[in-house]
């Protein structure tokens, strides 16, 4: 299945049917008198967040959806019948917008949330309300009110325990194939993941999401590369696994360059958990690997921990640091 991460639809809720203007005629009725009944109300538009999706796929193909309007009001007093709703199904994390895209509507996190974005008009009244002891015979009815003609961007943000960042070719990839099912595609050229991929990782009887988001490069935050549309991926998580190419000369500048990067995009991206990692250790010489480690301990200020995910070292240790951030044990929490 392709990955959507935002699609632009077009809703719009019934109108409401329109009240009845009739009167009552019967054969032996002396008083008949108004009997024009109300008309139903329109449909109204849900959002629903539902299990079993993690794409905006669907609405690529589809954009446009409208609620069923209310039928008019009919004599004997009868009402009309309320248009039906329509309700759009959409993954976990997805964040309703209004056109101008900045405008939050609605923010929907939890499985079977259902939010109200479009209420449906109000059917008119018949003529059987506008009965007076000065008017008994009103030729008087109100027609049903227009429904609600909205345009508005759907934007997932995925929901995940840990998010995978790190320069293009930091290793994300190989290391989301070996800790999980996901097979991402994996090749020697930037780049090479164009869409966020989700993995669920099972350790110690346990299990997590992790996130891994394409590579980032120095103006990401402002749209440079794949731009800051790809970091809201990130921006739930509980903390970033930050992995750093050992095979670069430079290492303390491919740290700080995504560092810069987050910080730009959100204060609380920049401010969240991290967990730093020398990925690629099987490519390194002991003394090589070794400065390199101090190098970055010293300008993160953090631990430094050194991982080979082709050689499956150093490994499971990240994988239970991360379990005990994401998931911390009852003991730890008094």
């Amino acid at each position: 299945m392709k990955f959507l991460d935002q699609a632009k639809i077009h809703i719009k809720s019934g109108a409401g049917g329109a009240g009845c203007i009739s009167f009552r005629r019967e054969k032996f009725v002396e008083y008949g008198g108004p009997d024009g009944g109300d008309g139903g109300d329109g449909g109204s538009v849900y959002v629903e967040v539902v299990q079993g999706l993690n794409t905006l796929i669907d609405y690529r193909y589809q954009q446009h959806f409208k609620a069923e309007r209310g039928q008019h009001g009919m004599g004997r007093g009868k009402s009309g019948s309320k248009g039906a709703d329509i309700t759009l199904k959409v993954p976990q994390g997805t964040q309703v917008f209004y056109e101008n895209q900045k405008t939050l509507l609605a923010d929907l996190t939890e499985l079977g949330q259902k939010v109200l974005i479009a209420e449906g008009g109000h059917g008119g009244r018949g003529n059987i309300h506008f009965k007076s002891s000065t008017n008994q015979a009103p030729r008087r009815a109100d027609t049903g009110t227009s429904g609600e003609d909205l345009s508005l961007w759907l934007r997932l943000k995925l929901i995940a325990d840990a998010g995978l960042v790190g320069l293009p070719n930091a290793g994300k990839s190989t290391f989301m194939s070996v800790v999980s099912r996901a097979k991402p595609k994996i090749a020697d050229y930037p780049f090479t993941t164009l869409h966020p991929n989700l993995g669920i990782v099972y350790v110690d009887d346990q299990e997590f999401c992790i996130a891994d988001i394409p590579g980032l490069i120095e103006g990401a935050s402002e749209g440079v590369g794949l731009g800051h549309r790809f970091l809201g991926h990130v921006e739930r998580c509980k903390v970033l696994i930050h992995l750093v190419d050992g095979t670069q000369e430079d290492v303390v500048l491919a740290y700080k360059t995504i560092r810069t990067e987050l910080e730009k995009y959100a204060d609380e991206l920049g401010s969240k958990e991290e967990i730093l990692v020398l990925n690629k250790s099987d490519a390194l010489q002991d003394e090589e690997l070794a400065e390199k480690k101090t190098l970055l301990e010293k300008a993160s200020g953090k631990e430094v921990m050194v991982m080979s995910s082709v050689q499956r070292e150093g490994v499971q240790e990240l994988l239970r640091k991360t379990l005990s951030i994401v998931k911390p044990q009852e003991d730890d929490l008094w």
